[in-house]
């Protein structure tokens, strides 16, 4: 009985694996095969001739765009004197926010002093440095005044040279940034 068992399981092993050896299947594949290889070599065609790029210049870059109405421009003349009497207090003692540009500070958050409730700002100076700004103070380097600091941004009135001996008052605001 057991050696019946043992050559029913041998059985079963190799009768699929003699039906493997029995001619290869692959007679129609080789017969393709040897076909290719006896084909004559044909010559491979040349690559097509690279047209180098010719670089085209636009003139009317500077010009008004065509889909745009004509603006008419009115020149100031020079010998105007200036409108206002707005001017920087150049007595004034400096505060130090006001040797860094506005363009690299940034307001980081604000803190409410207990005693009197005041809200203060907090700004980076672009160089690491935070600073506590209020009403009042100045920074930058257009003569800012801070007029208003709420939770969420700083608003300065800046005096800028108008370019003809003369000053204007510029409003600039100040916006909460994050910090990574």
């Amino acid at each position: 009985m057991l050696r019946l068992s043992i050559f029913l399981v041998l059985a079963a092993l190799f009768i699929p694996l003699s039906g493997c050896s029995t001619g290869s299947g692959f007679e129609d594949l080789e017969a393709y095969v040897k076909e290719v290889k006896a084909r004559p070599k044909k010559r491979i065609e040349p690559l097509p001739e690279f047209k180098a790029y010719e670089a085209f210049s636009y003139s009317a870059a500077n010009r008004r765009s065509p889909f745009t109405p004509p603006q008419v421009v009115q020149l100031a003349s020079l010998d105007q004197k200036p409108k206002s009497n707005v001017k920087p207090d150049f007595n004034r003692p400096q505060e130090l926010l006001e040797s860094f540009a506005i363009g690299n500070m940034a307001m980081v958050g604000t803190i409410i002093k207990q005693d009197d409730s005041r809200l203060f700002a907090l700004v980076s100076d672009g160089d690491g440095g935070i600073h506590r700004v209020r009403e009042g103070n100045y920074m930058g380097k257009n003569h800012g005044k801070v007029v208003s600091v709420t939770e969420s941004q700083i608003e300065l009135i800046e005096i800028v040279s108008d370019g003809q001996g003369g000053w204007f008052e510029r409003p600039r605001t100040m916006g909460l940034r994050e910090v990574n």
